[in-house]
């Protein structure tokens, strides 16, 4: 999953939660996040922009932590 931006992503279905681990080693919680997209996140190519495009400034987000 070679990406600039980000360094990993887990999703948690039973709780509809997106969390990316962003190279900066800022971690994100996205709620409410439908299956699909995290799918389409999964088979995009190029992750970052698929972030940008489909997930960032569209779905609530609590900052987790840094590592």
């Amino acid at each position: 999953m070679p990406s600039s931006v980000i360094r990993a992503y887990y999703y948690d279905g039973l709780h509809a939660v997106l969390r990316i681990v962003f190279m900066s080693g800022a971690i994100y919680d996205y709620e409410a996040v439908p299956e699909a997209i995290y799918r389409a996140m999964k088979n995009a190519s190029s992750k970052g922009t698929y972030f940008n495009k489909a997930i960032k400034d569209k779905f609530r987000f609590t900052r987790y932590q840094d590592k």
